[in-house]
């Protein structure tokens, strides 16, 4: 075999490898875009590269699956909707108090749903594994219920955070299929 036969060889097979590379990067992306859906885009715009943001998302992947994640029992679900019904009704009288306790009462859910108990930032990567559509909805509310904390949020605010915390919710006593209620704050 000649020199400029091996040569072609060469830069067909590396050229072979290129397109494999690229490929498996694509169909990484596409089935990391499919599950994560808008926290997909929200990681990638924060870290600034898409590969970085892609690590990241596989990393949370990863921790969650080795969190023991249990649906809710019957009882269970009766018991946590009939705190947030007592939650939505407190709200006309004093919002700032229900928008406290439907914090506490989600959190509470995704305690006995078997996430972690640990920083609101940490709960939230966590929820954006198995719920990416409404984990800008916890993120939201979470913000105006910190700025309620400063006096800063207005009534309006803390109806839209009841609306977030409900969207949540609900996905996660699994009572309805939730649509993203566009947490844009």
């Amino acid at each position: 075999m000649d020199s400029t036969a091996l040569i072609l060889i060469i830069v067909a097979v590396l050229i072979l490898a290129g397109f494999a590379g690229w490929y498996l990067q694509k169909r990484r992306s596409e089935k990391l875009r499919g599950r994560f859906g808008p926290e997909y885009e929200r990681t990638v715009a924060e870290s600034g590269d898409r590969r970085k943001a892609e690590r990241l998302l596989e990393k949370r992947e990863k921790r969650v699956a080795t969190y023991q994640i249990r649906p809710l029992t019957t009882g269970d679900r009766e018991r946590f909707s009939e705190a947030w019904r007592e939650v939505q009704a407190g709200f006309v009288d004093n919002p700032k108090v229900a928008v406290g306790r439907a914090d506490q009462v989600v959190g509470d859910v995704l305690e006995l749903r078997g996430y972690p108990v640990t920083d609101f930032w940490q709960r939230s990567e966590d929820l954006s594994v198995d719920h990416p559509v409404v984990v800008e909805n916890y993120r939201a509310a979470h913000d105006i219920a910190e700025r309620q904390k400063r006096g800063e949020a207005s009534t309006e605010d803390l109806r839209k955070a009841m609306v977030y915390y409900r969207a949540l919710f609900e996905e996660l006593l699994g009572t309805r299929e939730v649509i993203n209620t566009e947490a844009k704050s």
